[in-house]
């Protein structure tokens, strides 16, 4: 087991921003939004004279063809955000607000887990799929909580399929992990057509409309904390979460990758992540590195903190704490 130390919060350099001379916009992105368009209009006529959803029709094909979401001007923002809304009424009957709330000025957000109080319970998984409309039968977790010898930090031997009649189970300890937030995020650097990226608070966001579903971020993440879903969500009306986020929470299409975002709909609102407010033990502590006054700099400078992986130099910004000397 690799010794536990103290890490201080990262130095973050600046935001790259895409060069403005090289929009996000690679060949073969162009090259399969012009074959699926294609086969879009192909398929359309005979759906149209089925269905009479012209509507329907004209909002997949300008999300096809839509822009970069960092390269889209305010208007084609907003024209995006109402077609997602119209989605959302058609294809699960709900009234949806989707946001495009920006990075909040001198923030960046980190996490810290007290795993000498985590439980196992996974009411944060719960949480979790609720809040992000994750809905597909339950096969599609951001958060997986992995059971191991109590004491010890041994991710060869960690189970997360555990069923005890009851937990903390008897000399067991449990290890929830989720997106990691890297610094350096190896998953950026793998995506083919920059569908992913790492915005100024530390969330790494995927813009789902771009990614292509080739899953090389999931090849790359070393923390397996990326997902692709392989089918529509199942959200009825009663159990979707109506406060969403174009980058976070929104109900996303089949073929994309989706993972921990740290709650953006909600944390750029000034409220905690769900996760952290389902823990029923208090084991989870989310906040502002960028504030020395915030609980997570306090727990960072005074407890054993450890990071995973760190062999790796991903600098993540979620940290392990254990309580004791």
């Amino acid at each position: 087991m690799t010794p536990l130390r103290s890490s201080p919060p990262a130095t973050h350099p600046p935001e790259a921003s895409l060069p403005p001379e090289t929009p996000a916009d690679p060949r073969r992105r162009r090259l399969l939004q012009g074959g699926a368009a294609g086969l879009l209009l192909a398929a359309g006529g005979g759906v149209l004279a089925a269905t009479g959803d012209r509507e329907a029709l004209t909002d997949s094909l300008e999300t096809l063809l839509q822009k970069h979401y960092r390269r889209m001007t305010p208007d084609e923002v907003a024209a995006a955000l109402a077609r997602i809304e119209r989605r959302a009424r058609r294809d699960h009957d709900a009234n949806i607000m989707c946001r495009n709330t920006p990075p909040l000025p001198e923030v960046a957000f980190g996490f810290a887990l007290n795993l000498s109080r985590c439980k196992g319970t996974r009411r944060c998984v719960t949480a979790c799929v609720h809040e992000n409309n994750c809905g597909r039968a339950g096969t599609l977790q951001n958060i997986r909580v992995l059971e191991m010898e109590a004491g010890r930090v041994d991710l060869t031997a960690a189970d997360p399929y555990y069923h005890p009649e009851q937990v903390p189970a008897p000399g067991k300890g449990y290890l929830p992990v989720q997106c990691q937030q890297c610094d350096d995020p190896p998953c950026v650097q793998a995506c083919p057509v920059q569908a992913t990226w790492k915005e100024p608070d530390g969330m790494v966001v995927i813009d789902y409309d771009w990614c292509i579903g080739c899953r090389y971020c999931a090849v790359a993440c070393p923390y397996a904390a990326r997902h692709f879903n392989w089918g529509e969500p199942w959200l009825p009306r009663e159990a979707i979460t109506p406060e969403t986020h174009y980058l976070g929470n929104r109900p996303r299409s089949a073929g994309v990758m989706e993972k921990c975002t740290f709650c953006l709909q909600r944390t750029r609102q000034g409220l905690l992540p769900a996760c952290q407010e389902a823990c029923p033990t208090g084991a989870r502590i989310f906040g502002n590195l960028l504030d020395p006054e915030s609980e997570i700099r306090t727990v960072l400078k005074q407890q054993r903190v450890f990071r995973l992986k760190e062999d790796l130099q991903t600098s993540p910004r979620f940290w392990y704490v254990m309580d004791g000397p």
